[in-house]
């Protein structure tokens, strides 16, 4: 990011508008309320959380933004919802929070805005079938004491694995809080802001070639490797026991159809340590309330700023002129016209150039490469409300209040890369796993505001469950039935009793969210994570810096650069795009 950008992301220029409500939906369609006839400097599509941070950095800027949301409550899937088990509080989609941008933290003062983090420690548990089970966590002692159970040479050489995949971030850290820098030539540009932009994508190869060199070529050729290779592989060369392999490759696959030994798959093995939690590498957190409570922090920095956030507006096209090709506006479901020259989405990237642009406005190759894009998704998720804590097998001591084993992720089904890769491979020919891959994890051991007490709210992360079945369907409700008894049962095996605790649930298939979430085929990165999908090539080859062909539209979201996850760092980086377009216009 260029030292002007960043500037104009942090000059705020609060200003105090009407707030309208965010956390629920309106009986009424609140689009109604916007300022007829005003002409908005950038309205948002989407009021996810990327969507919310576009428009608070935007605002703090001193421009005027409104943000549409499609549903009656914000958020998009780092949302909290508690009318579907009466007096619980699911996080239905996102469930974990540990990648959010520290910068973004900071300089929208999410903490004041209620933001609460609750740290977990232990972080992982893995049951065994055969008694035993492993803990890991930011304890460095723990981990070796537990890891030893199993190998005597994986305990010694996991804080080296630990310390090289941190190195790998510092890396990253500065790839994902900068824009890409596209070389294309913006003819509508001055000669002196073409040597500008020419001088700052100079100045993002020249920080990146110094953190490069820093890291030594050792370490770069382990870090291609990292990238290159299947997650198998680079586990098999660190580790030796089965279990310990199995709970690490668990991160290189989550929502992604994508097995262990599917190349490439090592680089998300890089999410176990790229986030950080008060300022600590590697550690996951629960957030008081849900993951909604990240989205109402970032709206209420939003409001503060003089952001108009609307809810119930369906935004059904987006206004293109029809001789400059530049943005005009938007269109609402019920014909209402939003006068803007930029719009900013935070919806997919097929759902933005396929549905919302106008037909014979993008080129060819262009709309080629977003229709042809992997948006495939294999993930499930069910919220679960039960009466009482599982109860594990392998655990000899059992606290209803919640022990070490409850604090963190859950890993079931997952003690070796030979069981993830069978589901996997089921899930490849249309069938839903046969013993599903379950991340399980129980806020309300910390967090006591989402259940009722002694009864708790239970996330559960499933893979892999294919968009399309080749038998059945996702829409018959006895077999979405019979797949959610497959990992209540599962999930017996491990904690006996668990189906008998279970008070109501939520599921969530991939048709499901698509539906729900607006989430193209399912996918909760808003398009696959492989090498082909990232840095320059997301969303498509030679438009990753955000802006699009359509002069004046902007992508925001998780299908733009750095990609999915409750990051923030796509809308962050977005709105430093669109202040610069804007200073030069």
């Amino acid at each position: 990011m260029s030292p002007a950008a960043r500037s104009l992301l942090l000059s705020a220029a609060r200003r105090q508008r009407r707030c309208f409500s965010t956390e629920a939906p309106s009986s009424t369609p609140q689009q109604q309320l916007l300022p007829k006839g005003k002409r908005w400097d950038a309205v948002v599509i989407g009021g996810g959380h990327n969507g919310l941070a576009a428009a608070a950095y935007l605002a703090r800027a001193g421009r005027s933004v409104a943000v549409l949301e499609r549903r009656g409550v914000l958020g998009g899937a780092a949302v909290s919802e508690s009318d579907l088990v009466p007096g619980f509080r699911f996080s239905r989609c996102s469930y974990l929070l540990s990648l959010l941008r520290p910068a973004l933290i900071q300089e929208l003062e999410l903490e004041r805005h209620g933001l609460k983090l609750l740290p977990r420690s232990p972080s992982s548990f893995t049951p065994c079938l055969d008694g035993r089970y492993l803990l890991l966590g930011p304890d460095a002692e723990l981990n070796h004491s537990e890891i030893s159970k199993f190998s005597e040479n994986d305990a010694c050489a996991y804080p080296r694995y630990e310390e090289k995949l941190e190195k790998f971030c510092k890396l990253m850290d500065f790839v994902i809080d900068s824009p890409p820098p596209e070389m294309r030539h913006e003819y509508h540009l001055s000669m002196v802001d073409r040597m500008k932009d020419k001088v700052d994508k100079s100045v993002f190869w020249s920080k990146l070639l110094g953190i490069v060199m820093q890291q030594g070529q050792k370490d770069m050729v382990d870090f291609f490797d990292l990238l290159l290779s299947p997650a198998s592989k680079i586990l098999n060369n660190w580790f030796e026991g089965d279990v310990l392999k199995a709970t690490l490759a668990t991160d290189a696959v989550i929502g992604s159809m994508a097995g262990v030994h599917t190349p490439g798959s090592g680089y998300v093995l890089l999410h176990h340590v790229m986030g950080e939690t008060g300022g600590q590498r590697g550690v996951w957190a629960y957030v008081e309330g849900g993951m909604g409570s990240v989205s109402s922090a970032i709206s209420k920095a939003a409001l503060e700023a003089g952001v108009e956030i609307v809810t119930n507006a369906e935004v059904s096209q987006i206004s293109v002129h029809h001789t400059s090709g530049k943005v005009q506006g938007i269109v609402l479901a019920d014909g209402t016209e939003v006068l803007t020259s930029v719009v900013l989405s935070n919806a997919t990237p097929y759902r933005t150039f396929v549905d919302l642009v106008p037909a014979n406005v993008l080129p060819d190759n262009f709309l080629s490469a977003i229709k042809t894009a992997d948006y495939s998704s294999a993930t499930t998720k069910i919220n679960v409300a039960v009466d009482r804590l599982p109860q594990f097998s392998c655990c000899k001591d059992f606290n209803p209040e919640g022990g070490p084993e409850h604090m963190g992720t859950i890993h079931i089904g997952s003690e070796s890369m030979e069981e993830i890769d069978l589901a996997y491979r089921e899930a490849a020919n249309g069938v839903s796993s046969t013993r599903p891959v379950i991340e399980m994890t129980i806020p309300s051991v910390l967090d006591k505001t989402i259940s009722p007490p002694g009864q708790h709210v239970i996330n559960l992360f499933v893979q892999y469950t294919p968009y399309k079945l080749s038998e059945g369907s996702w829409q018959d409700s006895n077999v979405r039935k019979s797949f959610a008894e497959r990992c209540f049962s599962l999930i017996d095996e491990y904690a006996p009793g668990f189906s008998s605790s279970v008070v109501g649930y939520d599921m969530l298939t991939p048709p499901d969210l698509e539906r729900e979430f607006g989430l193209t085929g399912g996918n909760i990165f808003h398009g696959a994570m492989g090498l082909d999908s990232l840095f320059l090539m997301r969303p498509a080859k030679g438009w990753s810096d955000y802006r699009t062909p359509v002069k004046g539209l902007y992508l925001c979201g998780s299908g733009a650069h750095p990609g999915g996850g409750v990051m923030g760092a796509p809308g962050r980086n977005a709105a430093s795009v669109v202040l610069e377009d804007l200073r030069t216009k």
